[in-house]
């Protein structure tokens, strides 16, 4: 499935919809045309600082694409352990962003130091090593540009200290993203990448 302006138009306002509709008691229904199971996040930013207000996705493709947006959407405003959950009067106040995610694939090196050589800004980026995984969107390299410094914070943000991307075992998987947000809130709908 080709993730286009319209497809990515639909999806933002299916996050926006399941979050609405949540307060209401109500659930989204399942959407023709996305049926197709892929990964993808919920970025909810606040307005207009950009500044992260809940992010939650899915990497595997186990879920249909409306179902896996709906979820994440419902996760990023009311689980995400970072935040209090997203109260009713917000959604004026917020964006919503959504990633569809491309099949990731294993980045191979006969020396982590080579991982510096094989990513860059635009790759999103797992990080596994036994019981310990991170993910970062392509859109953090906005963040943090520096390829050292991205790939220890996502060591942070997997539980594990700075430098461990250089231990033995670690394995790295990069992915792309079709991303589409609102430019404010209930607004026009861009693709950012």
């Amino acid at each position: 499935m080709e993730i286009d302006q319209k497809t990515g138009e639909l999806l933002v306002k299916l996050a926006r919809e399941a979050v609405t509709k949540h307060f209401r008691g109500e659930k989204v229904t399942p959407v023709k045309g996305l049926e197709e199971k892929r990964g993808a996040f919920v970025t909810i930013h606040k307005y207009p600082s950009l500044e992260l207000r809940g992010c939650i996705g899915f990497v595997e493709p186990i879920f249909p694409l409306w179902e896996a947006v709906t979820k994440a959407a419902l996760n990023a405003a009311f689980n995400d352990i970072r935040f209090s959950p997203l109260t009713e009067d917000e959604l004026e106040l917020v964006i919503f962003e959504v990633s569809v995610l491309f099949e990731p694939e294993l980045i191979r090196v006969s020396n982590p130091k080579e991982y510096l050589e094989k990513i860059y800004p635009g790759d999103g980026i797992i990080l596994k090593w036994g019981i310990f995984s991170g993910v970062f969107l392509p859109q953090v390299w906005e963040i943090i540009p520096e390829k050292e410094d991205f790939l220890n914070a996502l060591c942070e943000k997997a539980g594990l200290p700075h430098g461990s991307w250089l231990e033995r075992g670690v394995k790295l998987y990069k992915f792309k993203v079709a991303a589409f947000r609102e430019e404010e809130p209930y607004g026009r709908i861009i693709q950012i990448l």
